[in-house]
């Protein structure tokens, strides 16, 4: 991974951010969130779970669920490629800190926004929920998607769609 910057000088404020591909689409989300990236590996299936609950990984012992970004999304579950990864970032649940792992298509690179060059998401017409992004960075001619994380990644709203998915199979 290669870092870029703005080159503006070293007044301007922002942040870091990891990028990474769903599809044809470049998300990014702040590097201070993410713990590590790994290679996907043997996941376990965990019955009644909504399709963006992938499946659960023992992370040096620790169980870690598995989140299919595309299918948080709303769009069809994610294929396995050469390139896809996890990436591991911390969530807050209830106050505590809580490991998630986050299922995309490839990892791109760590690269520095700063705060004037991030744009309020779009008013309509996105292929995300809008209160999942936090902004619309621009980076050289294109624009990528800064994901929200305590939105995006709520694990209580998460929670609450698995109980429901589970109520419904139960019914």
């Amino acid at each position: 991974m290669r870092s870029e910057t703005s080159g503006s000088g070293a007044a301007d404020t922002g942040a870091q951010y990891l990028t990474f591909a769903l599809g044809e689409e470049v998300f990014a989300m702040d590097i201070r969130t993410v713990r590590e990236i790994i290679q996907v590996g043997p996941m376990t299936t965990v019955p009644l779970m909504p399709d963006f609950v992938r499946g659960v990984i023992n992370l040096r012992g620790a169980v870690v669920p598995v989140i299919d970004l595309q299918a948080r999304f709303g769009r069809a579950v994610a294929r396995l490629g050469k390139k896809s990864c996890i990436v591991i970032f911390d969530a807050v649940r209830s106050g505590e800190r809580v490991e998630l792992g986050l299922l995309v298509d490839a990892v791109s690179e760590v690269i520095d926004i700063p705060d004037h060059q991030i744009e309020p998401p779009p008013a309509f017409g996105g292929a995300v929920r809008r209160d999942f992004i936090r902004g619309m960075g621009k980076v050289a001619q294109r624009f990528v998607i800064i994901l929200e994380p305590d939105r995006a990644l709520d694990v209580d709203e998460m929670a609450q769609l698995c109980e429901t998915a589970q109520t419904r199979l139960a019914a």
